[in-house]
């Protein structure tokens, strides 16, 4: 008796010389995984442990001299300053910018003679206690502009270094009171957790403070 092989491909596999009985399903597979991917990078955007980080203190030990690895410990202090988070309210202008591209504020505000705004128009008017991440609106309990003579907009970053460090354009503060607004103020602590939708600066707070106690350590040196 004969008998007649039988294939053992399945009915939705492809065998040799048969097509796919599944019409579209190359292109489906593609699309999730392109839909799976995407979702990966908006985690990764959406939770600061996996952003990108700072340097610590101990990556610089073998930076050059003293001086070198003073100013090397500045320009990655300057990923943060330099940020939109933080140089959206450090304007040189009558107005915040807001976004990652660092636009003019919407709707049109002025920053008032306390940096809280106008009359009418504060910044908590709609700026709330926190963050309303629904309405993609940031919030905190102090919201407000930093002083013109603070602004590092379109500075470079050796021309804010020597702004932090100068005490009659820092609102007074010494090295150690400066140290202690940038590694503990709650209000700079926002850039690491900001509303729904913006990038948080790099790092965390508590990294960033141990960066700049290191900088101080090393003669708070500035970059050209």
């Amino acid at each position: 008796m004969a008998f007649r092989h039988r294939s053992t491909t399945h009915p939705n596999q492809v065998g040799p010389g048969r097509a796919s009985a599944v019409p579209g399903a190359t292109h489906h597979r593609s699309a999730i995984g392109l839909a799976v991917s995407l979702a990966l990078v908006a985690f990764a955007f959406s939770h600061p442990a996996m952003s990108d980080q700072l340097k610590a203190p101990e990556d610089f030990a073998g930076s050059g001299d003293q001086v070198a690895r003073s100013i090397d410990v500045f320009r990655e202090i300057g990923r943060v300053l330099q940020h939109p988070r933080c140089v959206n309210c450090h304007p040189r202008g009558d107005s915040p910018l807001q976004g990652d591209d660092m636009r003019k504020h919407e709707p049109p505000v002025r920053r008032g003679e306390a940096n809280i705004g106008v009359v009418g128009m504060r910044c908590t008017t709609c700026h709330q206690a926190k963050n309303i991440d629904h309405a993609n609106l940031p919030g905190h309990p102090k919201w407000h502009l930093a002083p013109v003579e603070m602004a590092w907009e379109g500075k470079s970053l050796g021309e804010i270094c020597r702004q932090i460090s100068d005490p009659a354009r820092n609102g007074g503060l010494s090295m150690d009171a400066l140290l202690k607004h940038m590694a503990e103020d709650d209000l700079v602590g926002w850039g690491w957790k900001p509303d729904a939708g913006r990038m948080p600066v790099p790092g965390s707070q508590e990294q960033f403070g141990k960066l700049f106690a290191y900088w101080i350590k090393t003669g708070a040196h500035c970059p050209g």
